[in-house]
């Protein structure tokens, strides 16, 4: 039982080098350690949910406002994951609409340069993310934060699980070992959540399923599968999606 539990500590430690800024060591372990540690990725939602619903209440109880307090708490966001579902957003966005083919798209999205469509893509979604997060203002709670957050994680999961990887190498193929039950963890913690919040978490599940699964298509018919970028772009809009539906269903 101790070896199991240290296995586990140890995947869920390399999920969170993996998908935050925190300063808990680097990424060393191989690729078959990274695939075992899937399960753990959407926990990682828990440390960022908390965070963003924490500097959220915190910017509001100093008298900042709704708008103000969204960008502090989004931004924290950004400084916790280094931004890297935001670059994953861009380098998607600029390979879908710049490439005419899979091979140009593939080398686009690689490319560290960001396009036109990349900074639009950014633009639209950080703006509805803030807009989202400013309707919620204090009506946002802790479980409907990680909630969010976790589900969107979860997303990035699933299309892991049962997308084919586009490339030979990368993130994408090292994290992909074929589906098992590795979403089953977070899945139920997700449905628990969900309980306690009510009827709108079921509206951000099927707009989080419905757009994950456009991404997810898109990707396919187009790259032939997902990459580390593709699974970027599925967090990363799920959660903003997240965000926007809440705020219709909980805002006052």
């Amino acid at each position: 039982m101790t070896n199991v539990l240290r296995r586990r500590w140890a995947e869920m430690r390399l999920a969170v080098v993996l998908l935050t800024r925190l300063p808990v060591g680097r990424m060393q372990d191989s690729a078959t350690a990274l695939a075992e540690a899937r399960w753990a990725f959407p926990f990682v939602g828990v440390i960022a949910g908390a965070s963003l619903w924490a500097i959220l209440h915190l910017a509001l109880a100093l008298g900042a406002g709704p708008l103000g307090a969204a960008f502090l708490a989004l931004g924290g966001l950004v400084l916790l994951t280094g931004g890297l579902h935001h670059d994953g957003l861009a380098d998607f966005a600029d390979g879908i609409g710049g490439g005419w083919n899979r091979e140009r798209r593939l080398e686009i999205m690689r490319d560290s340069r960001i396009g036109s469509y990349g900074v639009l893509a950014l633009i639209f979604a950080v703006g509805i993310g803030v807009a989202g997060v400013a309707d919620l203002g204090s009506s946002l709670t802790l479980a409907a934060a990680i909630f969010v957050s976790v589900l969107s994680r979860l997303a990035m999961l699933g299309v892991l699980l049962f997308v084919p990887a586009a490339r030979a190498d990368g993130l994408g193929h090292a994290a992909a070992d074929g589906a098992n039950l590795a979403w089953v963890p977070a899945a139920l913690f997700v449905v628990a959540l969900g309980f306690a919040i009510g009827l709108p978490a079921a509206a951000v599940l099927a707009a989080v399923g419905l757009v994950s699964l456009v991404i997810a298509r898109l990707a396919q018919s187009r790259i032939g599968g997902q990459t580390g970028d593709v699974l970027g772009t599925v967090q990363y809009i799920a959660e903003t999606t997240g965000w926007l539906v809440l705020s219709a269903t909980l805002a006052p």
